[in-house]
Parts: C-alpha cells; structure tokens; sequence
C-alpha cells in the first residue's frame, strides 16, 4: 500500500531540486509532517474506492524541455501581471507561450467567446504544448463550455490548471473528457514558495516518491472525524453550484469534495451548501476537504437586526450533518500559499489527524 501512494510532501530531483535549494523554500502555513503507516483498514478503504471509481485519464508530468501556454478562457489581465510568473516557469526548466487572447479586454472577458474557445482548443492540439494554464479567473469560462471540443481534449491529454472561474472548466473536462485536471495557480497567482513546492510536487514527473503525509494543524478544523478514500473532486463553491442543472455539473458520488470561497457572508455560503444538499450532491459525498473561505466571516442581516452566524456553525450544521470525515481550512483557492490538487484521482482524507494524501499518482512519469 505504502508504495503506491504519492503523498503531498516536499522533495524534488535535478532541476527541482536545484530550484528548491536556490530559492531557500520555506512555508508561511502552519505545517507538520508526520509518518504515514499503511494499515489493513487503510487497504480495505482504497479497494472499496477503486471498485467504485471510474478510471480517468493521465497526463504527462511535466519535465525539463516541457512547454507550458498560458491562455485567458475567462477574464484577461494587466499588462506585467504574468511576467515574474512566466520567469519563474522559465527557471524551472520549462519553455513558455503566450496566448493572444492574454493581455485582450471584452468588457469583463478577455475576448469573444469564440476566440477564448478558439485559443484553448488550439493548445490543446498543439503538440509542442505539455501544459494548459489560465491567467486567471474573474469571469466567462462558462460562456465557452459549450464551444469546447471534449473528444479532443481526450484525445490530447495534458496539464490544464486554474482555480476561481475556472473550476467550471475543470469539472467539464474531467466529466465529459475523462481527464484529470488541476486546481492550483494560475499565471496571475503569487507563487510563494509553498505554492511553488506545491506545484512541482503535484505537476512535475518525478522519479522517487515519499512515505509522509502533509499534516496541516493549528488552522485546520475537525467537522467531524474519521478517515476515507474517494475521488477528489471540487473547486470554487460558487461556480460548482452555477452549474448545476447543466450538462456540466460536477459529480460528486464516492468522492472527497473539495471546496473554497472568498467574500461571500455565511448565510450566502449556507445558501450555496443548502442548494448542493437539495440538488443531491452533499449525500453522495465520501468526505470534505473544506478550504480557507477567505472574508467569508461577516455578519449576516435579516430585516434590521444582525445575525452573527460564523461560518464555522454553517459548516457544522450544512456538512457536520452529513457524519462523514470532514476538514475545514486547507491550503487553496483564494489564498496566497496554495495547495495543487488534482480532479479525478483516489486520496485519503483523515479529519482525525488532519491530514489529506495523494493514492494515486497525480501524473504519468
């Protein structure tokens, strides 16, 4: 068992780990790292997920000589926004393209839906092309989904990361292309030196693996305890509940739901958890990797007296009833050191431990 997982943890080789060094890594979020022992439970919890988990597509992990393009399928960004990003890219050893569609405004998009769409299929074609990321997210990946060519993209499998806006297109490749994508930073992201670990622990192909788990404690609250095995699937809470009742909606059956939001009050976040239960995506849910809903802590009116409900009793009252594992305040989405999570893969949730890990690879070596 142990030496199938992957586990979230900080190692690197060659070129990485000359990056590592150089750059003198460390962390900003409270981290530990704890020994992960493999245990008769732990084999009886994967194989019970295997049997229930459909088998999704792997990218290539990326390598020294690969060629990242960023693009903009949603809102587009100032000018300068990218280029410290698209530098540090560079110095890891990959090459970098720009897409048109980058530094182009159309109103609150970057340009015309056909164009976005255009630009994307067309690094997804490109051979030359390892790695697919979003400038950023604002809003519009939306109004391309259906301009989008999913046999295609399956055909063409390689790394498309985003978060924010572009969980809608993350959902929809790896439902409807079988793909697994990846909920990290985009080109506009600060890339401190956790989210940069992140990125090539998650993204990079590696050639030795790690026995530790990420343990993240302190920041981390237990919902309610326990540990499972499922798909690990989610993204920006908004966007995954605007989809619903579309051909794009997430499937959430056996899986660990990961969620984030920012400047959104409770009763909206209870508003979005409620709509999710109502729509039969909570029940159907192994578990909860629950982010850091940034500015999300705010008092919520009702006629002309205020309701201090915190997030925290919306949390326990929407997700603590559903008595599976559960995990508030993991690393990603709108914060600035991020965890790389991949859609569609087998992890292991332990709300007792506060700890989350890969069991499957997150890329083909």
């Amino acid at each position: 068992m142990k030496s199938r997982r992957n586990f979230i943890g900080f190692f690197g080789m060659g070129l990485i780990g000359s990056f590592v060094k150089a750059s003198a890594l460390s962390t900003n979020v409270p981290l530990k790292f704890s020994n992960s022992i493999a245990s008769d439970n732990d084999e009886t919890l994967v194989a019970s997920a295997e049997g229930s988990s459909p088998k999704l597509l792997l990218p290539k992990g990326l390598r020294e000589g690969a060629t990242v393009a960023v693009t903009a399928p949603a809102s587009g960004i100032n000018p300068g926004d990218a280029t410290k990003n698209i530098s540090l890219l560079k110095s890891l050893g990959l090459n970098v393209i720009v897409g048109q569609a980058l530094y182009k405004k159309n109103g609150y998009l970057s340009a015309p839906d056909e164009e976005r769409a255009a630009e994307f299929m067309e690094f997804v074609e490109r051979k030359d092309i390892d790695c697919i990321m979003c400038a950023r997210g604002g809003y519009g990946v939306m109004r391309i989904l259906p301009l989008l060519d999913f046999d295609t993209i399956k055909k063409n499998p390689k790394i498309i990361v985003g978060y924010s806006d572009i969980t809608a297109l993350l959902i929809a490749i790896t439902n409807r292309s079988e793909l697994v994508t990846y909920h990290g930073p985009v080109a506009s992201s600060e890339f401190d030196n956790y989210t940069t670990e992140q990125f090539i622990n998650t993204l990079f192909a590696k050639q030795t693996t790690t026995d530790k788990t990420l343990s993240i404690v302190d920041s981390i609250y237990t919902i309610s305890g326990g540990t499972v095995v499922g798909r690990l699937v989610g993204g920006n809470l908004s966007m995954i509940v605007s989809t619903l009742g579309t051909p794009y909606e997430i499937d959430t059956k056996d899986a660990i739901l990961f969620l984030e939001e920012i400047e959104e009050e409770p009763y909206k976040i209870d508003r979005m958890l409620t709509q999710l239960w109502l729509a039969g995506k909570l029940q159907t849910c192994r578990g909860f990797a629950i982010g850091q809903f940034k500015n999300c802590e705010r008092s919520s009116r009702n006629g002309n007296s205020t309701l201090k409900t915190s997030l925290k009793q919306v949390l326990n009252a929407r997700i603590g009833s559903l008595e599976v594992p559960a995990v508030y305040g993991l690393p990603f989405g709108h914060v600035r050191s991020k965890m790389t999570l991949p859609l569609g893969i087998l992890a292991e949730l332990n709300a007792d431990k506060k700890t989350l890990s890969f069991v499957e690879n997150p890329v083909t070596f």
